[in-house]
């Protein structure tokens, strides 16, 4: 198989590692926490290791960022950031799989911090309770290696992008309503967002006015993790250059190639 870039920049720092006298060892209970992992020959003790060592920040920990960071943190990624200024709603029960009833009313950056601290106690989870925006997204970003995108507008994804356009650094992008949801990579050098939105688009399409079927949400936070995996570890072909999108509907998905705009100003 002719896999991307990423793969090869990525299997270098896992064989560096591999023959690292300074690679971390993996403890008995990691071994017993990640066994299933460790038995996969694309992931192995050194992707499991690389694991370990990677940070992650969680833009929004509403459907999607709730899905993703209980995958990244069961999946032992070692520290994970959380930015996220909202409380927890009955209406969000129905999608974000990290609250329960009793959570109602508490700030989901703290009831996520402690849901995935249970989860799984050797993870770092730091929380950030702000808005993501032009004042603060260079200095959060710079802080972690791979950024998830788990926020539900247009505005909030060009922060995002333009700050990870800036710092170099790799960006998981998912957007979701009604039955329909689209995922991507975007990795430095290649497509960014403004690639596949150049511009603000006039109408923005919203859960809260479109609706959402529950069971999206982890689905697609799901995938959004597993980019992240294995783009770390070096494992298979990622989404970066390419869009997939799904229809739950119709229980279709397709990937369509995704090219860097010559026009694009990053």
């Amino acid at each position: 198989m002719i896999r991307n870039s990423n793969y090869y920049f990525a299997l270098c720092i896992r064989l560096f590692c591999s023959h690292s006298s300074i690679m971390k060892k993996l403890s008995d209970d990691e071994r017993r926490r990640y066994a299933r992992q460790l038995a996969l020959p694309d992931i192995g003790e050194a992707g499991q290791t690389a694991l370990l060592s990677t940070s992650a920040l969680i833009v929004g920990v509403g459907g999607l960022g709730a899905a993703a960071s209980a995958a990244l943190v069961a999946a032992g990624v070692g520290r994970i950031g959380i930015v996220e200024p909202d409380r927890v709603e009955l209406s969000n029960l129905q999608r974000q799989t990290l609250y329960e009833t009793a959570d109602i009313g508490q700030l989901k950056a703290e009831a996520a911090r402690d849901r995935l601290s249970e989860l799984n106690p050797d993870c770092i989870i730091e929380t950030h309770i702000a808005r993501l925006d032009e004042t603060n997204a260079d200095g959060l970003i710079l802080r972690y290696d791979i950024i998830v995108d788990g926020t539900d507008n247009y505005a909030s994804r060009f922060v995002i992008n333009d700050a990870c356009v800036r710092a170099k650094k790799p960006f998981v992008y998912a957007a979701m309503v009604g039955f329909e949801a689209q995922l991507s990579l975007f990795v430095p050098g290649g497509p960014c967002y403004r690639c596949l939105v150049p511009v603000m688009p006039e109408h923005e399409r919203s859960c809260a006015m479109e609706g959402i079927i529950g069971p999206l949400a982890p689905i697609i936070g799901g995938l959004q993790a597993l980019e992240v995996m294995k783009y770390v570890t070096g494992t298979g072909l990622t989404l970066a250059g390419s869009l997939l999108i799904f229809n739950g509907l119709s229980m279709d998905m397709r990937k369509v190639a995704l090219l860097r705009d010559p026009n694009c100003c990053h």
